[in-house]
């Protein structure tokens, strides 16, 4: 079994390497889905339910990795690569002031719009009612994940790092909205 994985390993950091964008476009898509279909168990949803899943793969694919991706390749630019810490706090500063506000209300709007099918008014209603403790709650947490990010993974890890991070984080936002819908009904 071990050489299997070493194999596997050996393919993906391959595939990583000639293959960047895709390879973390495919990534970040199938940890969402794995969040996904995590969240949807802990729910308690007794069938999958397969669009959602896929609607689900589909955003970290389509936008989650590509915007990792070039967003990462960005910060360095502005920062030369440098992990010093005050380099660090300012790349974690900027990103936290910038990318986390940007990803939490398209992941809202997707969700709503999209996922959900829910009409604008409706998701608007939601955005404007769930979004400042969403982004509240994502400030205490992803600051450390940007701090360890910056500071201890190379380049290329920096986006899978953040995308299984991202995975645990839908988990616990599904979990989250499950237990505030089950104490209105209370």
């Amino acid at each position: 079994m071990g050489a299997i994985a070493k194999k596997g390993w050996q393919q993906y950091m391959l595939q990583l390497h000639h293959h960047p964008l895709r390879t973390k476009a495919i990534t970040a898509g199938v940890l969402a889905g794995f969040s996904d279909s995590v969240s949807q168990k802990l729910s308690g949803i007794q069938k999958l339910l397969l669009r959602r899943l896929l609607l689900k793969v589909l955003f970290g694919f389509a936008y989650g990795g590509p915007f990792g991706h070039f967003m990462h390749k960005l910060m360095d630019k502005i920062f030369k690569g440098k992990k010093d810490t005050r380099t660090v706090a300012k790349k974690v500063l900027l990103e936290q002031l910038t990318s986390s506000p940007l990803n939490n209300i398209l992941f809202m709007l997707y969700y709503g719009l999209v996922v959900e099918g829910r009409n604008w008014n409706q998701v608007r209603s939601k955005i404007k009612k769930d979004y400042p403790s969403v982004q509240l709650t994502a400030w205490m947490f992803w600051p450390i994940v940007g701090w360890v990010n910056h500071q201890y993974m190379p380049m290329q890890f920096r986006v899978i790092f953040h995308s299984f991070v991202a995975c645990c984080w839908g988990i616990f936002l599904n979990l989250r909205a499950r237990s505030m819908m089950l104490a209105t009904k209370i």
